[in-house]
């Protein structure tokens, strides 16, 4: 249900009323039911909302790219054995996957590159820092 109320909201590239989401999913769910697969949604920080008069406006809060990112680190962050699960990743990439991902990395800019980042956070993958 989760994927088909973020559809809505991808397709509507405006931000939505939970009442157009419940309309747009054919009006099958109840209002209520939709209004808590929004709220499950932005409590994993997959969906924004802001108040609109008396009601919530919702919206995705990155693009499909950005989401499927989003899910990936989050999936890793459930792991204790991060090492273990890159690896795995890793070892399945195609080959042109893997040159893609050599690139990205080789032109990612550094923490060292940030100068809002004070020099004890820098230089190591493991440390992570709010956006």
């Amino acid at each position: 249900m989760e994927a088909l109320v973020m559809r809505v909201l991808q397709v509507a590239g405006e931000p939505v009323t939970a009442a157009r989401v419940q309309r747009e999913l054919g009006g099958d769910l109840a209002y209520t039911t939709v209004v808590t697969i929004l709220t499950r949604l932005r409590a994993k920080h997959s969906v924004t909302r802001h108040r609109s008069g008396r009601s919530f406006l919702w919206a995705p809060a990155a693009d499909e790219a950005g989401l499927a990112a989003q899910r990936m680190r989050s999936m890793l962050d459930g792991h204790s054995d991060r090492d273990a699960v890159l690896a795995s990743f890793v070892s399945g990439l195609s080959d042109e996957d893997e040159r893609l991902v050599r690139e990205l990395l080789q032109g990612a800019p550094t923490d060292a590159d940030d100068p809002g980042v004070p020099p004890e956070n820098t230089g190591h993958a493991g440390n992570q820092r709010e956006p």
